[in-house]
């Protein structure tokens, strides 16, 4: 009778602390998780995953050059730079030097690209890996859906940090452009406002007295004509002079052309 009584006993405690481990292994594999994604979100930009074909040192002087030269012609504005993917149809030679590079006259704004050359092995290759310029600047952003056709009002816009390269029409960051202004297209709330999201203005209309601004090399006169049609906002448009001449120019401002000779 005594022998039976042991396991009976016995078995509960076992369980209770099998439970016990399993439950402190249960928190350390919790514990161990939470600090992983703690240091992930501590990494520095450097650490990022580099790019196929593209080594993590290469990667690294990748960004460093381009954020150096982003960041010299937006002084004063965060500027972030995410990498793209070499063509994967490329088949490039071993090299044991390869130095990043700015093409010329590429704007590192948005959708860009650095050059990378083998500088050391046993064939020399150029080749161009996609980068985005990421710029970020406090701009104009809708506060509330917005409808095309909607003239803007001091409650529709609230100044917020945007990436201001990301569109191909400059962001609207001064209120005084967009007040009074009508919208070409709908914004949803929190969109960032933008030149080609205004409609143009009509700065006059045909028949009226306009004044004409012709400049040149070295040289600027002024006169009016009479508009032949309606000046649009960056428009071109014909105007005649007093003498019957017909000229063209672009509708700048109110009652106003521009002519360059």
């Amino acid at each position: 009778m005594e022998q039976a009584s042991f396991p009976a006993v016995d078995r509960p405690c076992r369980s209770a602390a099998a439970q016990r481990v399993r439950g402190a292994a249960r928190a350390l594999m919790l514990m161990l998780m939470l600090l992983a994604a703690w240091i992930a979100l501590l990494a520095p930009a450097h650490a990022q995953q580099a790019p196929r074909g593209v080594d993590a040192a290469l990667a690294g002087q990748v960004r460093e050059l381009a954020a150096a030269a982003s960041r010299a012609a937006v002084p004063g504005m965060r500027v972030e730079i995410g990498l793209g993917e070499l063509d994967p149809r490329l088949r490039l030679a071993p090299c044991q030097q390869v130095q990043p590079y700015l093409p010329p006259g590429v704007r590192l704004w948005g959708k860009a690209r650095i050059g990378l050359r083998c500088l050391q092995g046993p064939t020399r290759w150029n080749v161009y890996l996609p980068i985005t310029v990421q710029v970020f600047a406090q701009s104009l952003v809708a506060t509330r859906a917005l409808a095309t056709g909607t003239t803007l009002e001091i409650g529709d816009l609230a100044p917020a940090e945007i990436d201001i390269a990301a569109e191909g029409s400059p962001a609207v960051r001064e209120a005084g452009i967009a007040l009074g202004r009508t919208l070409a297209r709908p914004l949803a709330a929190g969109d960032g406002l933008h030149q080609r999201d205004l409609r143009a203005r009509q700065w006059f209309a045909a028949g009226e007295v306009v004044r004409v601004v012709a400049q040149g090399s070295g040289y600027r006169v002024a006169g009016e004509a009479l508009a032949m049609s309606a000046g649009i906002e960056g428009q071109s448009v014909r105007v005649r002079t007093d003498s019957g001449r017909i000229l063209s120019g672009v509708a700048v401002a109110e009652r106003q052309v521009e002519i360059t000779l």
